[in-house]
């Protein structure tokens, strides 16, 4: 069989797999990112600060829909990474087989709601009357490609935990090409707004699954099935909902407490909020060299529980620690040196780069305690480890809806509060994340050990 495409974790230096894996994912993430941040440039340049908080408002409900099915995602690339490492290549098959009737279905129920749901959840977050509107039409627009995200997820989940990083980069820089062609050409040329950035999206989201798909059948052959594999089977459906379904909590959950933010900041005024979402797309980009380190060592944690190399998932675990700890210590001076700098890139108002510079550089001083909350939770979610995730997920909705409450009544910072809030947050749930990590009980949950 060719497997030149593919990386078996369970042999060789583990730091050199985690970073070589690592750099690509993050290539990749960068450009993901690209979808959100060129709708900000754009609407925030190009049609205004009220367009920018329009946008803005939905980020946190669009990433709740989203989570809810690249969690399921996640889940079934640590099924297939366990069972690559445990090279029982036949599962590997049906898992991947099971895994579209998993996603795709998951993606419609979402889509759905979001689309019928919309006009409530904004109004629930407190949307300002004068932006509300714009809200809704991106959010429902933006609700319509959960599909595309579920499928371009599901094979990249896949293709990761098989040792394959580079591939969903490739189709990542094609799918970020067109979004930034379609802003233009919908705002600057077609003046559609809001819409016009939320369907360029979407579009674009639906390059990146589609190409994902072709190349997957063509080069990998794993994703060559047979009618039997094709056929559902109950038990691989059942482990991948058992680890899928925590791990899209958790990240809903963390969506929510993110909404319930965000309904804070509403509290504020559009000013306030434009800030909040210049400082909510940057953080996504800093966000991403933690992620691609925490998929990368996922991937590999996943492999080696399924060999039972515990040993080698604790020393890439200490090594993908060190790593973010450099990368956190760089990135205080940039923020505190460029800050005004980078946040003008988003919008002119001068009022919202003093907020925005100022809570970039409050945030910024938490940066690894967000790293320590990647760590840990990679090395359980790929040993299999669902019961933490939904514990993860109870701990940032508690932090962020109580801290939000006490710190923004505080006289002395008020809407300085916010990003107070972020900060504290970060630091508790990373302590809760080392706590189960150094409770070993990851080490019993591999599929094999079921």
């Amino acid at each position: 069989m060719n497997t030149k495409n593919v990386t078996d974790m369970t042999v060789g230096n583990p730091m050199k797999h985690i970073v070589i894996f690592a750099l690509p994912l993050l290539l990749g993430n960068v450009f993901q990112q690209f979808y959100n941040m060129v709708d900000s440039l754009v609407v925030g340049n190009f049609v205004g600060a009220n367009a920018l908080a329009a946008v803005g408002t939905c980020g946190s409900t669009g990433f709740l829909f989203f989570s809810l099915s690249s969690g399921l995602a996640i889940g079934i690339g640590v099924i297939v990474a366990q069972y690559f490492g445990a090279k029982d290549y036949e599962r590997v098959r049906m898992t991947i087989a099971n895994s579209f009737y998993v996603l795709i279905s998951a993606a419609v129920i979402v889509s759905v709601v979001g689309i019928l749901f919309a006009p409530f959840i904004l109004q629930l977050l407190g949307t300002p009357d004068d932006i509300i509107g714009d809200s809704i039409l991106y959010m429902r627009t933006t609700c319509a490609g959960i599909i595309a995200v579920a499928l371009y997820n599901g094979i990249a989940a896949i293709l990761r935990a098989l040792g394959d990083s580079k591939t969903p980069l490739y189709f990542l820089i094609l799918s970020s090409i067109v979004n930034v062609i379609l802003d233009l050409v919908f705002v600057l040329s077609f003046n559609w707004g809001v819409f016009g950035v939320a369907l360029a999206t979407i579009i674009a989201q639906f390059v990146s699954a589609v190409t994902c798909i072709i190349y997957a059948y063509r080069k990998i052959p794993y994703f060559r099935l047979t009618k039997e594999q094709l056929k559902p089977h109950k038990d691989i459906i059942i482990h991948s909902f058992r680890l899928g379904v925590p791990i899209a909590l958790q990240n809903a959950m963390i969506a929510v407490s993110s909404m319930a933010l965000q309904g804070v900041v509403n509290s504020f005024g559009t000013t306030v909020m434009a800030a909040y979402t210049i400082i909510m797309r940057i953080e996504q980009i800093v966000q991403q060299f933690y992620g691609s380190l925490s998929a990368a060592l996922t991937t590999y944690a996943g492999q080696n529980i399924g060999a039972k190399e515990v040993g080698r998932v604790k020393k890439g675990y200490y090594q993908s620690i060190l790593i973010a700890l450099v990368f956190s210590i760089i990135i205080i001076p940039v923020a505190f040196l460029f800050g005004e700098q980078i946040v003008g890139f988003f919008v002119k108002e001068p009022e919202v780069i003093a907020i925005a510079k100022r809570a970039l550089c409050i945030n910024s001083l938490c940066y690894f305690a967000l790293g320590m909350i990647y760590v840990p939770r990679a090395v359980l979610n790929g040993c299999g480890d669902a019961g933490f995730a939904i514990l993860n997920g109870v701990t940032e909705v508690i932090c962020r809806i109580v801290y939000s409450q006490f710190f923004t009544r505080i006289p002395a910072l008020g809407y300085w509060g916010i990003w107070v809030t972020i900060g504290v947050t970060w630091i508790t749930t990373a302590i809760v994340c080392i706590i189960r990590y150094k409770s070993g009980i990851w080490k019993r949950k591999a599929i094999q050990n079921i």
